[in-house]
């Protein structure tokens, strides 16, 4: 089999995400497993890391053996030898690095979300398909073992007809005024100057998940709230929170489904994992997580009776089931990863482009609006194209 080195600029990894889900768990770990295969080749990652640290990057790279970085990102990108680009840089800078990415010509690869708003997501989506760049964005969740779970028993119509979906997201993130309890998450998050806020964060998410699953998402109702308004920084400050640490929303389906998903920094779980659907159906339901997928079908659903007066007699967790399929799930960023370098290389098709994350940022933005105007708004169908299939 002839092995194919492919360079990869990777920009801006240095964060928790980059690190360990992109560089370690996805880059490294395919070129660990000597490759991945796509017809009659072995295509096998050349990493050089980017960014504006450079005592961040050498750290980085001694850590787990990547011979290239530089603070010269203008270099490696007349660098022929690296012809993708991915960038996990924060949400101000994105789109600034990947315009300078197109101009190279580089393949742009990148987290979400692609902006900052949805008009610089779309126009840059536009911009890498004028070049004729191949173009992707992070959707990482449809990998997830718990979806892949749910996606495989949907097809085999386990469901029936799906009624409504229930997502609860989140956990407790400790304001950091306890130096025994620090934050977990990088105070950013809760600036919206900054590219902050859990609605900019969760609901690209949400947007990609529901309209592969349940259908295209025609309407939403958000409620945005900054629940802890107060919470203290890296360097011990006390700051000011500007962006929506909690929303609550109501989305609606052009498959009639109904979708309400909760997303909180400020709630604590008493729940199987820190993200679970409730999926209902006429034939069926399930509980998804992000690796369990816990199903009921009618056959096996009770009876109750409402009595609040006596102890229920019914189990509501007993006639539930695991499901157990025999495969081993890849980490989720590294399947999605393999999927793009397959299509870089190969041509083998790759629907999750920037112009798909740009209706995350939309999303999010109509949620935003919803939230400040109270009231549902309108998904404009206009902008509302057909996915193609996943098949992974």
């Amino acid at each position: 089999m002839n092995e194919h080195r492919i360079g990869i600029i990777m920009n801006g990894v240095t964060g928790r995400m980059g690190t360990n889900q992109h560089l370690v768990r996805s880059i490294l770990a395919i070129r660990e497993q000597g490759g991945v295969v796509c017809g009659d080749k072995r295509i096998i990652p050349d990493v050089v890391l980017t960014g504006r640290n450079e005592t961040k990057l050498q750290s980085l790279a001694e850590r787990h053996g990547v011979e290239n970085y530089t603070t010269d990102l203008d270099a490696v990108l007349a660098n022929e030898a690296y012809p993708v680009f991915f960038d996990a840089s924060g949400t101000p800078y994105r789109v600034g690095f990947l315009e300078r990415a197109i101009e190279a010509g580089k393949h742009i690869y990148c987290e979400k979300p692609t902006a900052s708003d949805y008009g610089e997501a779309l126009a840059i989506a536009e911009k890498a398909e004028q070049a004729g760049v191949k173009n992707g964005s992070v959707q990482d969740k449809l990998w997830l073992p718990g979806i892949q779970k749910f996606r495989s028993l949907r097809d085999q119509g386990f469901f029936g007809k799906i009624l409504s979906v229930r997502g609860e997201f989140g956990y407790w993130v400790y304001p950091g005024h306890d130096p025994e309890r620090p934050a977990q998450r990088p105070s950013w998050n809760y600036r919206k100057e900054d590219g902050g806020g859990i609605i900019i964060d969760m609901h690209c998410h949400w947007r990609y998940v529901i309209d592969n699953l349940f259908g295209k998402v025609t309407r939403i109702f958000s409620h945005a709230a900054t629940h802890i308004p107060e919470r203290v920084d890296e360097n011990g400050e006390v700051y000011q929170c500007t962006a929506d640490d909690s929303a609550y929303a109501i989305l609606q389906t052009d498959a009639g489904v109904v979708c309400q998903f909760n997303s909180s920094w400020c709630v604590r779980v008493r729940r199987d994992e820190l993200f679970t659907m409730q999926v209902d159906g006429t034939e069926g339901s399930a509980t998804v997580g992000l690796r369990k997928c816990i199903v009921q079908s009618r056959a096996d659903t009770p009876t109750p009776v409402w009595n609040p007066d006596v102890e229920s007699p019914i189990d509501f967790f007993k006639d539930w089931e695991e499901v157990r399929p025999q495969e081993e799930f890849e980490n989720a960023f590294k399947s999605q990863w393999e999927l793009f370098l397959k299509h870089v290389v190969g041509e083998e098709p790759f629907p999750w482009t920037l112009r798909e994350g740009a209706k995350g940022v939309q999303l999010a933005e109509l949620s935003l609006q919803s939230s400040s105007e109270g009231r549902w708004i309108d998904v404009p169908r206009e902008q509302l194209s057909q996915l193609s299939t996943q098949s992974s």
